[in-house]
């Protein structure tokens, strides 16, 4: 069995076709390519405006620098990659780690007490962990009952519409839903923030090449937004598959002590498919489950580490937050291969090695 990844792109001769098509032509970058993939990104999140960018890196970085001013305080989760956080200390203002509910994303009841108790709160970051909506319903009233601004990290969640926050960024990094190389988007129904972004991410420069502000060039190009397009056009498709492989794992693990890190619902799209294992329980630890996984030339990871107890954030005195669902979670999170390409075989022998090596 060749080595089996947790995530990879699924990149056809129609995406190739396509890319040399552009290569050949006279804009490799800032043509129109562009404007044709975020017009087709707005429309899928059913959103006004678009601006497409280098990563989803930048995405988070142009939004913060958007919605937030020096020393805001900002609501956010520890399960994410680094970059939610670390962009709100782009825009220096201060992350608050608020501990996740079951599904692994930012616990919004828990945010709403915070506000409670905390006028001065400006932002909440959150995201849509590993595919799975927020709940859209909470966001609206926290929304409007607190006048604060909102951002939906949704770059594992591509094919989730724009309807409460402010900004909503995706990325389309190989493992995401569609790949363009690296590349991200940010979408949002409010103008002055659209036109804000589009300066940002262009030298800070408006239409008549003006520089306005400090800026930076965060730009994709015509190359990476036409295999975006190519991309796109299988996004259902890609989602599907995705999902046919949750619905598969969720069979096979019933009556065991793998347990997904929710039901299977036909609302995630199905970025990661993470499964929770209690290793205090069982005779294998997590390194040794991992080791033993990837002799059998299958790669597995970890989504993920807490952000608030990385090593710069401690430096920063962090740490010490009260996170018990996060530090529980982080302690037996798995995840597993999935993505369009993977096979019916490679699944079956993913579960079969699985199960062999946990003993059960």
């Amino acid at each position: 069995m060749n080595f089996i990844p947790y995530g990879k792109q699924t990149i056809s001769q129609d995406d190739i076709s396509s890319f040399i098509e552009t290569l050949q032509s006279d804009f490799l970058t800032t043509g129109s390519k562009v404007t044709e993939f975020e017009q087709k990104i707005y429309e899928q999140s059913n959103a006004k405006y678009c601006v497409s960018v280098s990563n989803g890196t930048a995405a988070l970085h142009l939004s913060a620098l958007a919605l937030l001013n020096k020393d805001d305080k900002v609501l956010t989760t520890p399960n994410s990659f680094i970059a939610t956080a670390n962009s709100i200390l782009y825009a220096n203002a201060i992350p608050i780690f608020v501990d996740i509910c079951s599904n692994g994303s930012i616990d919004l009841e828990l945010c709403e007490d915070m506000l409670k108790k905390d006028s001065s709160i400006k932002a909440i970051f959150a995201v849509s962990f590993s595919g799975k909506p927020l709940d859209q319903e909470k966001l609206q009233y926290i929304k409007e009952t607190y006048d604060i601004k909102i951002l939906e990290d949704n770059a594992h969640s591509l094919g989730i519409k724009l309807t409460h926050s402010d900004i909503s960024i995706f990325s389309f990094h190989p493992v995401k839903h569609i790949a363009t190389g690296e590349g991200g988007a940010i979408v949002t129904n409010n103008k002055a923030l659209y036109e804000k972004i589009k300066r940002l991410r262009n030298h800070g420069q408006d239409n008549s090449h003006a520089m306005l502000e400090l800026g930076f060039n965060y730009r994709l190009s015509d190359l990476s937004c036409t295999l975006g397009l190519s991309q796109i056009k299988k996004l259902d498709a890609f989602i599907e598959k995705r999902q046919d492989i949750a619905k598969k794992y969720d069979d096979a693990f019933k009556n065991t002590p793998i347990k997904p890190l929710y039901p299977y619902t036909d609302k995630s799209v199905y970025h990661l498919y993470i499964i929770c294992i209690d290793f205090e329980n069982i005779d294998i630890s997590r390194e040794e489950l991992f080791k033993q996984m990837r002799e059998k030339n299958i790669g597995l990871q970890i989504h993920y580490k807490p952000i608030n107890k990385q090593p710069y954030y401690k430096s920063l005195n962090y740490g010490d937050e009260s996170t018990p669902n996060m530090d529980k979670y982080s302690a037996q999170c798995v995840t597993l291969p999935c993505f369009p390409l993977l096979s019916t075989t490679e699944q079956d022998y993913v579960i079969k090695t699985l199960f062999e090596v946990l003993d059960v």
